[in-house]
């Protein structure tokens, strides 16, 4: 395909070309925007969650907090998993209470015999 010339025929091949340079270039604008690379996934364990977070909150803090869906997480068979990038925004975010990061508390009733 001739750069100065594109027949009718030649047109999909050549919008296809368009398409992967815009999309190379929307990431090299982003990389350079973010200063990292956007390619770049970094997941966590439970124990890494809990040494990156403010506190260093207990597990089975973390735990309860997936339980009640407070925290973003991904589930592989029996596995947490935790996305940094998503937990930063979770930390960033207005829309979760500001206390501290401790479960609400949990009322114990006592059965009766």
């Amino acid at each position: 395909m001739d750069n100065n010339e594109i027949t009718f025929n030649e047109l999909p091949v050549a919008v296809a070309v368009l398409i992967d340079k815009i999309s190379s270039l929307e990431l090299m604008i982003e990389e350079s925007l973010t200063g990292k690379k956007l390619d770049e996934v970094q997941w966590m364990n439970v124990d890494e969650l809990c040494e990156y977070l403010p506190g260093k909150p207990a597990k089975q803090t973390v735990y309860g907090w997936v339980c009640s869906k407070f925290i973003p997480y991904h589930k592989k068979g029996k596995k947490l998993q935790f996305l940094k990038s998503e937990i930063d925004e979770w930390l960033l975010a207005d829309d979760k209470p500001k206390v501290s990061l401790q479960l609400p508390e949990v009322r114990r009733y006592n059965r009766r015999k």
